[in-house]
């Protein structure tokens, strides 16, 4: 090949390189983007806002003064102690406070429609208490996209969690339900705690909430083996769930009956994850066995990362505005594509570079030839 030929190809290349550039310039820049809620990514939102109010005041009217709380100074009513008897495990109070964002509850309307879930559909939620915030947030994505969530949450809770003996997850439950919100199901409630007995609990505590979930109408769930706590979840779930499909499973904290004991888990990255290992039965917590069943799975434990992939500001103060913008962080079809056009560009220019070439370079014919 000489060196005009040569040329002639890399001024193809080039010109090709360019145009992508260009293009990948353009829409670069689109597929990770900023823009405005739609309808039911604010109702979300503006129903976490509502709800934050109503956990702050419903505090404030049994007289334990949120407003002093100075590990919340957004006074979301939502992070507890760094220590109490309910507390089962270290937390993050700024990972806590990052997760009270109104607009996570947004984001979990992205998730859920990543995961294929429409209206109509059913949803289930595995949780402990250590993020009511985003148990809430679950149940306001849920009631803006009008679907049916089912839910199975322990009382224990991470430091500057729902901790508070005098204001557990099920007195924040018993709130929100005298304010409406009552779209979703909580189908019974465990114990947390190092085997889900909650035997580390002091009596007085447990007492109380017993009371609480029987005002409710909820039992408790035994405690046992892994295996057989994950069966009686999957038992409740599917009892609830009838003949309709489970669309999309939500894990909140780190609970072991939700988790399983397999040190797979710790690779899982937070919102819409693949489950690439499956444990046995042994070590299988209802997130992997979900996955194995073809259940999508919404992962909710790294909030930092989460915060990263999402835009979310990281312990913001004050809390966005459920209008704020949102951040869309997985559109990855159009760089997909100009990738795959420019790969495709390049090789179908080099074949015509080389017809051309045969017809434009070959040498002249000798006289008399």
């Amino acid at each position: 090949m000489g060196n005009g030929e040569k040329l002639f190809k890399l001024v193809g290349l080039a010109v090709i390189s360019l145009l992508f550039f260009s293009l990948h310039l353009y829409l670069g820049p689109r597929a990770n983007r900023w823009s405005r809620p739609d309808p039911e990514e604010f109702a979300a939102a503006r129903l976490m806002a509502e709800a934050e109010r109503i956990i702050f005041d419903c505090q404030k009217s049994r007289g334990l003064h949120p407003e002093n709380n100075e590990f919340d100074p957004n006074q979301t009513g939502l992070i507890g102690l760094e220590n109490s008897p309910l507390t089962t495990t270290v937390g993050n109070l700024q990972a806590k406070r990052t997760a009270t964002n109104p607009e996570l509850a947004a984001v979990l309307v992205n998730l859920f429609r990543k995961a294929g879930a429409d209206r109509g559909d059913i949803v289930a939620l595995g949780a402990s208490a250590s993020f009511p915030s985003l148990i809430i947030s679950s149940y306001c994505a849920a009631m803006a996209l009008d679907l049916e969530l089912l839910a199975i949450i322990s009382v224990g809770a991470s430091q500057w969690g729902a901790n508070n003996p005098e204001f557990s997850w099920l007195d924040m439950e018993e709130c929100l339900r005298q304010h409406g919100f009552t779209r979703h199901r909580l189908l019974a409630v465990s114990w947390g705690g190092e085997d889900d007995s909650g035997k580390e609990y002091p009596e007085e505590v447990r007492n109380r909430l017993r009371a609480i979930a029987q005002r409710l109408g909820l039992q408790f769930l035994q405690a046992g083996s892994l295996e057989e706590r994950v069966g009686r979840h999957l038992k409740l779930f599917a009892e609830a769930s009838g003949e309709k499909k489970i669309k999309a499973f939500i894990n909140i904290g780190g609970s072991s009956v939700n988790l399983g004991v397999d040190s797979s888990i710790l690779k899982l990255q937070p919102g819409l994850t693949r489950i690439r290992k499956i444990p046995p039965a042994s070590r299988r917590g209802i997130l992997q066995e979900m996955a194995r069943r073809g259940v999508p799975v919404i992962h909710l434990l790294n909030i930092r990362k989460l915060a990263e992939i999402y835009g979310l500001p990281w312990d913001p103060k004050p809390l966005p505005s459920p209008g704020d913008p949102v951040f869309r962080p997985e559109r990855k079809q159009p760089l997909r594509l100009i990738t795959g056009g420019y790969v495709l560009s390049c090789a179908l220019w080099l074949l015509l570079a080389g017809i051309i070439r045969r017809k434009a370079f070959r040498p002249a014919p000798r006289p008399g030839s």
